[in-house]
């Protein structure tokens, strides 16, 4: 029990006396089991050549791209205990009873090859898999009991007389430790014995590295460091040898040309030099999750990984910022920041704190340190000034000088500012302070600085002040009341005179104006940009040097530092005027450090620019430290990484498309109508940059311009109509360096009815419908033709009709007149008849009853007149004439049908077609009515008429028959 005690208290002094206590340490980021989503234990470590990380886990091959996590499972579902990537991204596995590689298909996704099936049946079983090695084209694998060598599809079996402990290359060569073989060299196909020193009985070799020309490094178990020159094995001493013993070196690399990395099973990471000085130690409590580091690994931006027994870690070694933590049990604000005496100062809200430092150190963040509080200096600090080669201390509680790891009271007024010498002569003799209540006057005596006194002026708090020794006068800005101008009485007792500047006098604003001297000139820091102080018009106008390019900025703090670079702060953000890098006409160029944005201290802000590799900046929790000079050395070009591509389609269901892994198989994929909306996801190996990075994408074919720059990893499209496409990503680091663009091209097919295909049917079809329109449209016009030539010969014919109709009633009105005159011809010939009958009968009568002689010549001939006159046939052709007018064609059709009728039986035919009676007939025959009846009775006979049938209807059909055509 005492022997574990003893251990522990043993243990617990090794670490405290090489625990690092560095005056910072860079940015650290802890990965646990939750965030990855694989086992606790992490084994191997390495980088394809596209950035993309790989860690041997409990669970598998755990992947990770800066955004996204990802595990690939082995199918033994075995622990992944060692990795090895070749030049061709090929990344090589080694687990128990198990080995192969992953690579990358036509999808980008990593697919498993398992290369147990060509190792020779007896030699399957081999455990765990603890180290591969990449030579060339060929693949070793390192058992305990055998090295598997893989080349041209073929491995062969190197057994250990007893036990493989190592295998790593170094230089292009190969080497293994057998037990009790010492280390062996890799030569033409043989392990050949290099060196078998003593000090590698009992003691694992963990690393082989490259030291100088000729000479390796070698990293053992138990007993530290070696120098391997030939096959000569030296020990290399050094004051950590004795941590080594205790808490075993796991793993070792170089980190640069001048450093190495040592993880250790208990001890953390250390980072040691060529001169055997430990330069940075990182452990659990400072940063770490476990000092138990199975792994180390530097990537290919100089920064450090760790495989953790329990999670991952990066650390940013290569980084330019870091963070400065003076008290590590209660983080504070830093408010003020000097070193002074080979001392440290940070003064901060809980205290002033100190560490000696090492001078030498060009970058003071690599110094050692070990912060502790200054005595009696609890409170706020305010400021440090260095003034006659003595620090003085603002404070809360006074004025104070500092001395080593102590303080001096000089007054005690409360809340002090900053101070201000009267006189640029060294030593100067009077001192101004401003303070809560307005200033103090102070004075030296070449021993000690006393207090002389308040000034008679403004009761004011004067956080920010100058003395301008040309009139004697202090400027003095106040936050909501302009900027003051105060004239000192000749004994520095009284202010004579001042004078208060506002919006009357230029200033943009009476509020928040911050009082520097830049550029030798009084220069006011204000929400609008840069303003300066014009003697010859006693006003303030915008700055003739900063004003055009700070327009519009809300600027807090100003520090010129020995190079003539401004330093600015703008709502915690930092920047600065460079004057060393000329932008065009402008003499500077403004650059920002967004990595710092809101960790940069707000309201109390202070830059302590020491150099070019000492930049202080006054932080929320504890400090930071800029190495401004690596900082611009260490501006890249981002790159960017198109991480996973999937695509849903109509039934909501998920296909990845592709997996974020580079290869030269990759297609464009060919999907159909339904698979129409997408997810892609993106990422960039900046690991210490991620909150930082930004990007920027564009979907051509459906974008129309690429997105505002933003943090957002992920970008989702939905319902893309059929066509070709190409997704384009891009994304720039703080600095504002773009990278190059990662494009994904695909094409969404049209459905079926949307093809080429389809739609040369469908121009078939349209061309046949507008023939068929067309015809269709021919024959309706020609229907309407048709219709309107019908139409037209319907008027026509209706105005024929209306003609013949008017023809008819004319001829109508013509019969009827003829019939008229055929009437009234008839009646005049009937009557005539009459009269001569008459007259005949009356001459009859008289010759009769006066007895005249026949012979008396004048009766003779007036009955012979009337006899001629009956017997006249010119009558009759008169009314023949007029009867044929009337009857057109009657005669010729009774002719036609009956040419056996004579002449006076087609008179009576005439005579009864008319209607006429007998006793008219036979006055117009000049027969006796018995004459008509007997020809009426023989006209029945040729005419072949029935005794029923009325001659007079048969006659009249005659006519009617004989008129029509």
């Amino acid at each position: 029990m005492k022997q574990a005690f003893f251990f522990f208290c043993f243990l617990t002094s090794v670490l405290a006396g090489f625990a690092q206590h560095r005056v910072a340490i860079p940015q650290i980021i802890n990965y646990n089991n939750n965030q990855y989503k694989g086992g606790l234990q992490n084994w191997d470590i390495a980088q394809d050549s596209n950035g993309i990380m790989y860690f041997g886990n409990n669970e598998g091959l755990l992947t990770f791209n800066g955004r996204y996590w990802d595990i690939h499972a082995l199918p033994n579902a075995t622990v992944v205990r060692s990795i090895a990537i070749d030049k061709n991204n090929r990344i090589y596995v080694g687990g128990q009873d198990e080995l192969g590689y992953f690579e990358a298909d036509s999808t980008g996704m990593l697919q498993y090859h398992s290369l147990v099936s060509l190792i020779p049946d007896g030699e399957r079983k081999f455990a765990d898999v603890w180290d591969i090695a990449i030579v060339g084209n060929e693949a070793f694998f390192r058992a305990n009991t055998k090295i598997l060598h893989y080349k041209d599809g073929l491995i062969t079996v190197d057994k250990a007389n007893t036990e493989w402990q190592f295998l790593g290359g170094a230089e292009g060569a190969l080497y293994a430790q057998a037990m009790d073989q010492g280390i062996l060299r890799y030569e033409a196909g043989f392990w050949k014995p290099l060196t078998d020193h003593p000090e590698l009985d009992g003691n694992i070799v963990t690393a082989i590295m490259p030291y100088s020309q000729d000479t390796l490094l070698v990293t053992t178990l138990k007993r530290g460091l070696f120098y391997l020159t030939g096959n000569t094995l030296v020990p290399k001493k050094t004051p950590l040898d004795d941590l080594f013993s205790v808490d075993r070196i796991y793993c070792a690399l170089p980190v640069n040309a001048d450093w190495f990395v040592f993880g250790t099973t208990s001890a953390g990471v250390l980072i040691m030099d060529r001169a055997n000085k430990l330069v940075q130690q990182y452990i659990y409590g400072e940063g770490l999750q476990k000092n138990n580091v199975r792994n180390v690994f530097i990537d290919r931006n100089r920064n450090l990984w760790l495989a953790l027994d329990d999670g991952i870690d990066f650390i940013a070694v290569n980084s330019a910022v870091k963070y400065i933590h003076p008290n590590k049990t209660n983080p504070t604000s830093s408010y003020a920041i000097r070193l002074f005496d080979d001392h440290l100062y940070i003064g901060t809200s809980n205290g002033l704190y100190a560490s000696v430092v090492d001078r030498t150190q060009k970058d003071i963040s690599l110094s050692n340190a070990d912060f502790s509080e200054v005595s009696d200096t609890e409170g706020q600090v305010w400021s440090l000034s260095e003034i006659n080669n003595r620090l003085l201390m603002g404070h809360e509680d006074g004025g104070f000088e500092i001395v080593a790891q102590s303080a001096r009271k000089i007054y005690t007024i409360p809340g002090t500012w900053l101070y201000q010498p009267l006189s640029r002569v060294f030593p100067t003799h009077h001192l101004i302070a401003g303070t809560y209540l307005g200033l103090q006057h102070l004075t030296f005596d070449h021993h000690n600085f006393s207090d002389a006194g308040r000034i008679d002026g403004p009761y004011e708090s004067l956080r920010f002040i100058y003395y301008d020794d040309h009139d004697h006068t202090i400027w003095a800005s106040h936050p909501y009341r302009g900027i003051f101008k105060l004239h000192l009485s000749q004994d520095n007792r009284t202010v004579v005179k001042q004078k208060t500047y506002t919006e009357q006098n230029g200033l943009p604003s009476t509020l928040y104006n911050y009082l520097f001297f830049i550029k030798n000139k009084i220069t006011i820091a204000t929400n609008d940009g840069i303003y300066e102080y014009d003697t010859a018009t006693d006003r303030f106008v915008p700055s003739s040097l900063f004003y055009k390019q700070f327009k519009g900025l809300e600027i807090q703090y100003l520090k010129e530092d020995d190079n003539g670079n401004v330093w600015f702060i703008s709502h915690k953000k930092l920047g600065i005027a460079d004057f060393n890098l000329p932008n065009g006409d402008v003499p500077f160029s403004i650059t920002y450090f967004p990595e710092l944005n809101g960790k940069v201290l707000g309201g109390f802000e202070t830059i302590y620019p020491l150099n070019d590799e000492n930049i202080f900046i006054g932080a929320n929790k504890g400090a930071i430290h800029l190495n401004f000079k690596r900082y611009k050395e260490g501006i890249s070009k981002p790159d960017v990484l198109l991480s996973l591509v999937k695509v849903i389609d109509s039934d909501k269901q998920e296909k990845t498309l592709y997996g974020g892994h580079k290869t030269t198989k990759l297609t464009s994929p060919i999907l159909d109508y339904q698979s129409n909306s997408f997810h892609f996801s993106f990422s960039t190996t900046l690991y210490d940059q991620q909150e930082n990075v930004e990007f920027s994408y564009v979907l051509e074919g459906f974008d129309k311009a690429w997105s505002l720059w933003n943090n957002r990893s992920e970008k989702e499209y939905t319902n893309l109509p059929p066509g070709d496409y190409v997704f384009k990503v891009k994304s720039r680091n703080s600095k504002g360096n773009e990278s190059a663009i990662s494009n994904y091209p695909f094409v969404i097919s049209p459905p079926w009815y949307a093809n080429p295909l389809s739609y040369t049917i469908y121009a078939i079809l349209i061309c046949f419908l507008i023939f068929l329109l067309f015809k269709w449209q021919k024959r309706k016009l020609q229907q309407k033709h048709e219709r309107e030539l019908y139409l037209n010969q319907l008027e026509l014919d209706r105005s024929e009709k209306e003609v013949v109709r008017l023809k008819n009633e004319k001829l109508e009105t013509e019969i009827m007149f003829k019939n008229k005159e055929l009437a009234n011809m008839t009646m005049h010939l009937i009557q005539r008849g009459e009269v001569l009958a008459k007259i005949k009968e009356t001459i009859l009568s008289v010759v009769k009853k006066h007895d005249f002689s026949d012979s008396t010549i004048n009766f003779r001939q007036l009955i012979r007149l009337i006899r001629n006159a009956e017997r006249t046939d010119e009558d009759w052709e008169q009314f023949s004439l007029h009867f044929n007018h009337v009857n057109e064609g009657f005669f010729t059709g009774l002719k036609d049908h009956y040419p056996e009728l004579t002449p006076n039986e087609l008179k009576l035919c005439a005579f009864l077609r008319m209607n006429l009676s007998s006793k008219e007939i036979a006055q117009l025959m000049n027969i006796t009515i018995k004459a008509v009846e007997v020809g009426r009775y023989r006209l029945r006979k040729k005419l072949r008429l029935d005794p029923e049938q009325n001659l007079y209807e048969f006659l009249l059909h005659i006519a009617v028959t004989e008129k029509q055509p």
